[in-house]
């Protein structure tokens, strides 16, 4: 039976979420296990310490850091990057059905895999709908001060749906 209470997920929902909220507590709070491929961590820690969110990520300690490289099916392997191929790829291993990408080809090839998929704005309304306390016009706000991208078209319907 696929596990419903996880989640998998990939370097931008995880920068996205620090700059919106200032850490990653709100995973915690919605899910029982947080899953972080090796390549993801690898993206992460790229730049050093000093690169934004590496210092928040290293204080999440609920999230379940895997130490292997995933043996990445083809089609993942020349359709996405590393992370985003990841994420999916140990998904699809550890029957996963729900993974967090904010990247669209990411998002597409996830749902060709019957994956469901969320992203970072999708944990903020989920974290709203779940009473926690969240202004997503501020963390919105917040995502783009660090150049985070969100569509005006996106940011207009995720407003809509937090009912802002």
């Amino acid at each position: 039976m696929p596990d419903q209470k996880s989640l998998v997920i990939n370097t931008g929902p995880i920068i996205a979420l620090i700059a919106a909220t200032g850490d990653l507590n709100l995973l915690d709070k919605l899910y029982d296990r947080i899953f972080v491929p090796l390549a993801v961590k690898n993206e992460l820690y790229y730049k050093g310490d000093e690169f934004f969110g590496v210092k928040e990520f290293k204080k999440a300690t609920f999230l379940v850091h895997q130490d292997k490289e995933l043996k990445l099916s083809p089609i993942l392997k020349h359709s996405l990057d590393k992370g985003e191929a990841s994420v999916i790829q140990f998904a699809l291993n550890n029957n996963i059905p729900l993974v967090c990408i904010d990247e669209a080809m990411g998002r597409r090839i996830a749902r060709l895999n019957d994956l469901k998929v969320t992203g970072s704005l999708g944990i903020l309304l989920k974290a709203k709908n779940k009473g926690l306390d969240i202004n997503l016009r501020t963390a919105i706000s917040n995502m783009q001060k660090r150049g985070i991208f969100l569509s005006d078209e996106l940011i207009e319907k995720a407003i809509k749906m937090a009912n802002e």
